[in-house]
């Protein structure tokens, strides 16, 4: 498993019945997450002074019961930052595990940088939220694109990249559907170094196009494998879908990039370690392939 265990300002302080107790910066909160199916002992003070709790509904959905929290809020991961706010669906804006996709990246982006320093390297952020890995691939070195379906999320990935420095950085927001935004870059003959891709298990574009990971990510993947460089650097896949396991992820990338540019396929769980008991909390998967073997 890949362990994002970098983090100062965050933590997973305990996991019980449906529920884990996390500190994001110096604020308490109490969120589901389906993987907690264990029944262990709530002993960590955390669970009664929670400055949030998002209880989950029976019938679908939930809502936040808050105590003592802001509507918005800073934390750092090294020399990035990340704005905060709770909103629908109980998060918060950013999933912290990443953060181990983040250095696995970034590294490769640098040593890119190091061997050539005029190199420029094109990044292409698909499904890319509130631009974590945007600004982390920014901070490495990297020219990216930032492609997502929301107005409201590209405009926090922009405050994100402000806060961390990176205003002046060669990023590029667009707001579109990821399909469409690929299939157009591939017929103005634009091509990219690495993709990332965080695709979501189901989705609407801005004119209602529908997506569901299971039939949409392997055409996607293969779609992408054309707006590639002819030496690329990387290609990642991130899956929060239980159906998507590692495996299933290091097949669509052994068939769509190491057989078409040879290169190194790993597959993995991701995960973030848990204080109180020394466990680590299954986030989802991810599928790297790196030009490197």
């Amino acid at each position: 498993m890949w362990i994002a265990d970098g983090w100062k300002d965050y933590e997973v302080i305990d996991a019980s019945q449906g529920e884990k107790l996390e500190r994001w910066g110096k604020y308490i909160l109490v969120r589901p997450d389906p993987q907690v199916i264990w029944d262990t002992p709530k002993t960590e003070k955390g669970w009664k002074q929670r400055n949030a709790h998002y209880h989950r509904s029976s019938k679908g959905g939930g809502e936040w019961e808050f105590f003592d929290l802001p509507k918005q809020w800073k934390i750092e991961y090294k020399d990035l930052t990340f704005n905060l706010q709770p909103f629908s669906f109980k998060h918060t804006g950013l999933f912290p595990e990443q953060a181990a996709n983040w250095e696995w990246f970034s590294q490769i982006i640098k040593e890119a940088k190091k061997k050539d320093p005029t190199r420029e390297i094109k990044v292409l952020n698909l499904f890319a939220y509130t631009g974590g890995a945007t600004v982390a691939a920014a901070k490495a070195g990297a020219g990216v694109t930032h492609v997502d379906a929301s107005k409201g999320m590209v405009t926090w990935a922009k405050e994100n990249a402000a806060h961390s420095g990176l205003e002046e950085a060669p990023i590029r927001y667009i707001v579109d559907d990821c399909v469409k935004f690929v299939e157009r870059e591939i017929r103005r003959g634009n091509r990219y170094d690495a993709v990332i891709m965080d695709p979501p298990s189901y989705g609407r574009g801005p004119k209602g196009e529908i997506w569901k990971i299971e039939e949409s990510i392997h055409p996607f993947v293969k779609l992408c494998t054309q707006v590639l460089k002819d030496k690329p650097l990387f290609f990642l896949i991130n899956s929060y879908t239980t159906g998507l396991q590692p495996a299933v992820l290091s097949y669509l990338l052994g068939v769509e990039m190491a057989s078409k540019y040879g290169g190194n396929v790993e597959s993995d769980e991701i995960g973030l370690p848990v204080t109180s008991n020394g466990l680590v909390l299954p986030c989802g998967a991810s599928g790297r392939w790196t030009s490197e073997k």
